[in-house]
């Protein structure tokens, strides 16, 4: 699910690239835009993207404070990492626990 979530990211973030960069190039000052926040989020994409999203949201959310940065890939991506990381030992610790003979 996580990983699909920063897929659909990705996505987002790949089509709107060329206007953000557009827009930059344009100004004077770059400004970084502001998060966008749950509502304007819910508006924008589709029942079941949302619902990626949301489980998403709560499978990283013991370790998405861990990162500060103005990145929103980085943002993304180091909960990414942690949580593929973490739910990949867990699965396997209780993979290996359900089926103790199998190796």
């Amino acid at each position: 699910m996580i990983v699909l979530s920063f897929l659909l990211f990705a996505a987002d973030e790949a089509r709107s690239g060329t206007q953000t960069q557009l827009e930059m190039l344009g100004s004077e000052q770059a400004a970084e835009p502001a998060p966008a926040n749950e509502r304007a989020r819910e508006q924008a994409h589709s029942g079941p993207r949302e619902f990626v999203d949301d489980a998403n949201d709560i499978l990283v959310s013991p370790f998405a404070d861990i990162v500060d940065s103005d990145s929103n890939w980085v943002r993304r991506g180091v909960p990414l990492l942690i949580g593929l990381a973490l739910y990949g030992f867990l699965i396997g610790l209780l993979a290996n626990y359900l089926m103790p003979g199998r190796r």
